[in-house]
């Protein structure tokens, strides 16, 4: 019969790619983790292992056994979660990993409403700034318990295998410019805005490694032209107040917007994008009552918005 330790140690090493690295995630030594494969191996009785070079790959058993062992772990993790809400725990630390928007708009009314509960149901959030990509590589290692992540329409978010997703709320992307120049345009309040209007423009866009910037690229190719970029940063206070100043565009999620009286005139497109915000967990984690309470209050704090 396979052993859910030893299943837990494989998929641990599919997940962080050397014997080195998933022995310190598990708090083992490195022998004591080659050793549990040997015998898993044994067990299964064909090889779930092959050497590559001077690293490991899993074999086709290996990967099989990985894929079961994703829904075992999950099973294992939901039934962990009901017996958490059988004993009514809604007590400890939650670690939660969001992209910069969703930090700065979503948690800090959770984490207000959290510090207002009552002694007894004290709850405490452990919050990183991350990407989506770097969020879910962090879930996918049980760095953190929850990643809030986002999707544009014109660049799907895919999730990894033995995660579960919760939609907070649909995000619309908005074409931000200076008044006059949407003035010299004839374009007023709210109205919607043809992106091939401004192939010739100057773009302002965050940094190449983020998915807002591939959502740009692919907004704009979807009508026609490739950006003309004048300045690049992550943070978009800072394009906001670009724009504010006439330097160029820019595209700009509705919960990105700052806080602030810089004139800006801003669109909806006629080819609508839209971010959709999601709160993922790992599979059958997603009942443990300290988990669901963040998560409804983290629905609650979108709706406001």
């Amino acid at each position: 019969m396979l052993d859910v330790r030893r299943l837990r140690i494989l998929q641990h090493l599919a997940t962080y790619g050397t014997v080195a690295a998933t022995a310190e995630a598990l708090h083992l030594t490195a022998p004591a983790v080659s050793q549990q494969l040997a015998v898993l191996e044994r067990e299964a009785g064909v090889p779930v292992l092959e050497k590559q070079g001077r690293t490991l790959r899993l074999t086709a058993a290996g990967e099989l056994l990985v894929a079961h062992a994703e829904v075992v772990l999950g099973d294992l993790a939901a039934a962990e979660s009901d017996l958490a809400a059988l004993r009514g725990g809604t007590r400890g630390i939650v670690r939660v990993a969001a992209f910069a928007s969703a930090a700065r708009t979503l948690l800090p009314g959770v984490w207000q409403r959290l510090a207002a509960a009552p002694v007894g149901r004290a709850l405490a959030l452990h919050l990183v700034e991350q990407e989506p990509d770097d969020a879910l590589e962090a879930l996918r290692k049980r760095e953190t318990d929850l990643a809030v992540v986002h999707g544009y329409t014109v660049l799907p978010r895919s999730f990894p295998p033995g995660c579960e997703q919760s939609k907070l709320l649909d995000d619309p992307v908005l074409l931000a410019l200076h008044p006059d120049h949407a003035a010299r345009l004839g374009l007023g309040p709210d109205d919607a805005a043809d992106l091939a209007r401004f192939a010739e423009s100057p773009w302002l866009t965050p940094a190449p490694d983020t998915s807002c910037y591939e959502m740009i690229q692919r907004a704009c190719g979807a009508a026609g032209f490739v950006p003309a970029i004048r300045a690049r940063s992550s943070d978009f206070s800072v394009l906001t107040a670009l724009v504010a100043s006439d330097a160029g565009v820019a595209l700009v999620p509705r919960l990105a917007l700052p806080e602030t009286s810089a004139p800006l005139s801003l669109h909806p497109l006629t080819r609508p994008v839209t971010r959709t915000v999601f709160a993922v967990s790992r599979t059958g984690t997603a009942r443990r009552p300290d988990l669901r309470h963040v998560v409804d209050l983290l629905r609650e704090e979108a709706a406001r918005h």
